[in-house]
């Protein structure tokens, strides 16, 4: 089902991609039902729709058929967020979101790993972990952004998901107090671009609990674009990093992102473990 899924959306957005004659700063996609090419839960592509709809980064919507399939198209600005979010350490990384739909894959697919903790670091306004929520995730949601994090309650409000927005520092947070048994971690951030210091860091603090080191899982955003952006290595940049902590890669996953929207390949996110 989740290859499917993955498989129609990827088209859907390449079909948007090429046809799209607005001018938002930002745009996405949803389908507006559940159908035989998205076999969704209908609650939860509800509940992602909800999402935008409570989403103050989200000025317009309008029905359209994308590749044959009905949908609807969310318009945004998040200028004013990208702008309050540069201000932060090297390793914070401005805003920038990956797709809702995009988010509610990457959590199936952790879900269908087997995790039952999701922990999303740099989570901007919150959507992996709002997903997590309502797939059954017990989510922890962690921004050090103030604004986003404001922004991210709203939400929690408006769509009675709880996601626990926590405001802090990714690097300095004591991950003990959140009673982790088998958690995922989705790593927000490009390696070449100071994601790779955070993910270090958080690293470090799950190899110096044994019992969470053997049943974490980290996701890592990465890049197709190896010899420009990764040095020319596999698994998106983040080769090194995964060498070094002995990590093994159980999964990949290209899936449309914002940052991704006029390019034909997509954003690929790589699942690990330790070894």
């Amino acid at each position: 089902m989740l290859d499917e899924i993955i498989t129609n959306l990827v088209k859907v957005k390449q079909d948007f991609a090429k046809n799209y004659t607005g001018n938002a700063h930002i745009q996405e996609v949803i389908p507006s039902f559940t159908s035989k090419q998205f076999p969704i839960d209908k609650k939860h592509l509800e509940l992602m729709h909800t999402f935008a709809k409570k989403n103050p980064i989200y000025f317009n919507f309008y029905e359209e058929k994308i590749a044959g399939i009905p949908c609807i198209v969310y318009e945004g600005d998040i200028n004013e967020y990208w702008l309050n979010s540069i201000k932060h350490g090297t390793s914070c990384q401005p805003f920038y979101p990956t797709w809702i739909m995009s988010a509610f894959v990457m959590a199936s697919v952790a879900k269908k790993i087997g995790y039952t903790e999701l922990v999303d670091i740099g989570s901007g306004d919150g959507r992996i972990a709002f997903c997590g929520k309502f797939l059954g995730f017990t989510p922890v949601s962690i921004e050090i952004d103030d604004v986003l994090v404001e922004l991210q309650k709203t939400i929690v409000k408006y769509t009675n998901q709880n996601f626990n927005p926590t405001c802090g520092d990714a690097l300095d947070i004591d991950y003990s107090k959140f009673k982790l048994k088998q958690p995922v971690f989705f790593i927000g951030g490009l390696p070449q671009m100071g994601g790779d210091i955070l993910a270090a860091s958080i690293i470090e603090k799950i190899n110096s609990d044994v019992n969470l080191k053997k049943n974490t899982g980290l996701v890592f955003a990465g890049t197709h674009s190896k010899r420009e952006l990764s040095g020319n290595l596999p698994n998106g940049g983040w080769s090194s990093l995964i060498e070094k902590y002995d990590l093994s890669v159980i999964d990949t996953v290209s899936l449309p992102t914002i940052w991704t929207f006029d390019q034909l390949v997509e954003t690929p996110y790589i699942y690990t473990k330790f070894n």
